[in-house]
Parts: C-alpha cells; structure tokens; sequence
C-alpha cells in the first residue's frame, strides 16, 4: 500500500506525497526555469532532502500504478475525515488523476483537498473539473506568484508578510501560529475561492527583496 505522510502542521492530517520537482512540470517556465512560488520550495529543503523522506514518495509513484490501488487507498482512508493530497510533488499523469477522482468519489467522508499547478495542461482539465464537481474536493489551482498575483482559475497564492490581502482572499493565518494550522480546514472549504500563504524561507525572501518588497 502507498506510504502516506503526517504533516505536523496540518495537525496530523495525513497526505499522498511524491517528490518535488520530478513531478512537478507545472513548477517550471517554458524556458525550463521555475516559477517564482516554485523555486524556494519547501519539499526540496530540509528533512525533504534525507534518504529516509525521499524513499516513500519513490515508493508512492510506483505503487499508484497498481491495479488495485484505489480499493486500496479507500481502506486507508477508513477513519479519515481530511486528507491532502502532495504536500510535495504534483499530479503528475492523467492516469493518476483519474484514479485520485475514483479515490475521492468512493470516500464521500473524507473532505479532499488538492493543490496542483498541473491545471497549466489541458488534458488535465477534464479530470479536475470532475473533482470539482465532488461535493467533498476542494481543487486548488496555484497561482505562480509570489506578490499576490492571481486571476479567476487560481484557488491560492503567496503573498509577501507586509502586504495587505488583496480584495476576496482569506489569508492564511499558519503564519502566525508557529507554522501550525491549529485546527483551521479552510483550505478543504468550497466557501473561500483563493487562500494566500505568506512566503517565508531565505530563497523567498531574496525573490521579494530583488522585487522590491522587502527593504533589507
């Protein structure tokens, strides 16, 4: 069965996860360098870099292609009530994306909620505009920016800690909590279209500071 993670500041919610960058080709610009959101990534830094971390999510994008991988996701989901899906790496093939839907179809219990910037790839649409329909998913597009930058697809961007929130965005507050979401589930709900996260980390810092949104 497909090894699934437990982010400590998703209060112990559990995830999917495959690694960064290898399956993230909506993280990168035509010319192949990546986006601004993309290229301070959080799972290319840290404990995401140990041997230990990278070896489940190799083992989670061989597992997915199993025949029975969906029945089998089901049953880890039994007692589930949230779960995200990739707090690293992205939705990488169709073939997955489809058996994602099938995953969350069969598991009405469980409030879903997917982040991907694979939405850049029309043979992708179909299959999220069918999660979206779920009553229970909450398909995020991610928008590039790191400015608050976003338009009528996107479903999250990151802003900089001193900028105002722009107009019918719910920031996100983990920020001030030490990281944690503290029970927060906003980003599972229907009723708020785009969250924006504060950037944070040296890589975002120097990208904000070069823009001119960060003094020293």
């Amino acid at each position: 069965m497909s090894k699934l993670s437990v982010t400590s500041k998703l209060d112990g919610i559990k995830s999917f996860s495959l690694n960064a960058l290898e399956t993230c080709a909506g993280s990168r610009k035509p010319n192949g360098e990546l986006v601004d959101a993309c290229s301070g990534c959080y799972a290319t830094q840290g404990n995401y870099r140990y041997p230990n971390v990278k070896e489940p999510r190799n083992f989670n994008k061989r597992d997915w292609q199993r025949d029975s991988w969906v029945d089998d996701m089901v049953k880890l989901l039994d007692n589930e009530r949230y779960f995200r899906w990739f707090d690293s790496g992205d939705i990488y093939s169709v073939k997955l994306a489809w058996k994602i839907y099938k995953v969350m179809e069969l598991t009405p219990w469980v409030k879903h909620w997917l982040p991907t910037r694979m939405y850049k790839f029309s043979k992708f649409l179909p299959v999220f505009d069918m999660m979206k329909r779920l009553p229970n998913v909450m398909v995020r597009f991610s928008s590039d920016s790191i400015v608050g930058e976003f338009d009528s697809v996107h479903g999250s961007t990151i802003i900089p800690a001193n900028m105002k929130t722009p107009l019918g965005v719910e920031k996100c507050q983990a920020f001030m909590n030490n990281g944690k979401c503290n029970n927060c589930r906003k980003c599972w709900s229907k009723d708020i279209p785009v969250i924006a996260y504060v950037a944070h980390g040296r890589s975002m810092a120097k990208k904000l500071k070069n823009k001119g949104f960060i003094n020293e």
